[in-house]
């Protein structure tokens, strides 16, 4: 009997080319698959909700398989992750129906880019943050983000290899915020361009830094010329936080606090 399972993953993104399986290097994809696949003792494939990126992070990656045999759910937890690697694990696991998919049932995706806002960078937190030097206003950033809200065309933020059929997306909430000497960018989108998170942060900190004015964004959307926005910020701040699913399917849903160093 064929059982269609989804996984919560969470990973640190710092020691792989992304999600996605590549023959040059070692990706999130392959090592799971391995696993899985040990565990199944069958080859296992997996899909996800949203491919992130070389040193992009996650605490609530969502991906499903298939499986021709009945398994205790907990072997998809406890049993796969002995044999992941330390950064990577996989944090829940259910049953979903049919028709279910990682990507294609997901109504939108949550991501939060962190930026540590100090004049000396982290030791501990090398990797896992984005470090700016100079103080950042984030309240100027915030005001010019709302700009973003909405469904447009978003190619002045948009990757140049970027393969997508189009640029429009809709960005349902952004907020910038801060907490100590972490700023936060926290945003929704039903879907999201290559590098698109990272080519708005990168603006938006021009903007905190003052070296733009709070107006920008919107004549950058409005020109979508990518190389008038800022440079694309570093991949360590980025995190996938939740993709958002219809409420029949249940899916767990990961709070920002799984972030330790947002404090409460």
């Amino acid at each position: 009997m064929q059982a269609k399972i989804a996984i919560g993953v969470e990973y640190q993104g710092t020691a792989y080319c992304g999600w996605q399986f590549q023959k040059h290097c070692l990706s999130v994809q392959q090592c799971l698959e391995k696993a899985l696949s040990n565990i199944a003792n069958t080859p296992i494939a997996v899909q996800c909700a949203g491919r992130t990126d070389t040193g992009v992070h996650a605490i609530g990656q969502v991906a499903h398989f298939e499986y021709e045999s009945q398994r205790p759910l907990r072997a998809w937890v406890q049993g796969v992750n002995t044999q992941l690697p330390k950064d990577i694990r996989v944090i829940w696991a259910q049953s979903v129906p049919e028709n279910f998919h990682a990507r294609f049932s997901a109504l939108a995706r949550q991501y939060r880019y962190v930026i540590y806002n100090r004049s000396v960078h982290s030791a501990i937190l090398a990797d896992r943050v984005t470090w700016e030097g100079r103080l950042l206003d984030e309240h100027r950033m915030n005001v010019a983000a709302q700009a973003l809200v909405g469904e447009q065309d978003f190619s002045a933020f948009r990757a140049a290899g970027c393969q997508a059929a189009h640029a429009k997306r809709n960005v349902q909430s952004i907020e910038v915020s801060r907490q100590q000497d972490f700023v936060f960018v926290d945003i929704q989108a039903n879907a999201f361009l290559h590098h698109m998170v990272r080519n708005i942060v990168g603006s938006l900190m021009m903007i905190g830094r003052s070296e733009a004015p709070v107006e920008w964004i919107a004549s950058l959307l409005s020109q979508g010329d990518r190389t008038l926005a800022g440079v694309t910020a570093p991949a360590a701040g980025l995190y996938f936080v939740n993709a958002l699913y219809p409420p029949e399917f249940n899916i767990p849903q990961q709070p920002l606090n799984r972030l330790l160093w947002q404090g409460s």
